[in-house]
């Protein structure tokens, strides 16, 4: 999987794609990551990429055209069948680890469009018939933190990016709640303890834990 990134801030990116999970994935080849900067596509002197808003309102608005270059440049030559063309927006579907699933099964190309100050020219979205995507009902003061959580997620589903199929969520009973030693946790005075199902070793009741866990939080 190759995320190609169009930001007006790459480096914003540096410490968590190049730590943990992710920079391991990168470094064994099992994802890519390339960035893309309006700035560099812009034919302006100062290179600008941002417009007032028609119809007046506050802040600016990122300019169509630097965007569609760089986004032209991430997509090239590939077949558009590989591509998916993510456009954050908040009134866009939300972002699920079904559809993260389905990114990370079906295509092989992620192009993930950054928005910035008011957000990007909506004919970006129509011309690259972009998926309009939302991580949830906030607004955010870029489109770098919803590409972080899309690529993170994806990644996630890769075969061997997390070294074990068991180690996604979906893959098991996953319970919200979570423990480690010691058995008995004492703080300020008073005793926190592991629940007794899963000091049992009776693996079928801890799985129905698990579960009923997992359903009272959804």
């Amino acid at each position: 999987m190759h995320f190609h990134v169009i930001t007006l801030f790459p480096k914003a990116f540096d410490s968590y794609i190049n730590t943990s999970i992710i920079g391991r994935a990168i470094k064994d080849k099992k994802i890519a990551v390339s960035f893309y900067n309006p700035r560099d596509f812009t034919k302006d002197t100062w290179r600008r990429v941002d417009q007032k808003p028609y119809g007046g309102g506050p802040g600016m608005v990122l300019e169509a055209k630097s965007v569609l270059r760089a986004a032209e440049k991430a997509i090239g030559k590939k077949n558009r069948k590989n591509v998916e063309v993510i456009f954050f927006d908040t009134s866009g579907k939300e972002f699920s680890n079904v559809y993260a699933r389905h990114v990370a099964r079906v295509k092989k190309h992620a192009v993930l469009i950054c928005g910035r100050y008011e957000g990007v020219d909506a004919r970006v979205q129509k011309i690259l018939k972009a998926k309009k995507v939302s991580i949830g009902n906030y607004t955010l003061t870029g489109g770098e933190l919803p590409a972080l959580v899309v690529l993170d997620a994806v990644s996630r589903q890769i075969p061997g990016v997390l070294g074990k199929l068991e180690s996604v969520e979906e893959e098991r009973t996953a319970s919200p709640e979570v423990y480690t030693r010691p058995e008995v946790l004492i703080w300020k005075g008073k005793k926190h303890r592991v629940p007794r199902v899963l000091l049992s070793g009776h693996h079928a009741e801890i799985e129905k834990w698990k579960l009923k866990q997992r359903k009272q939080r959804e």
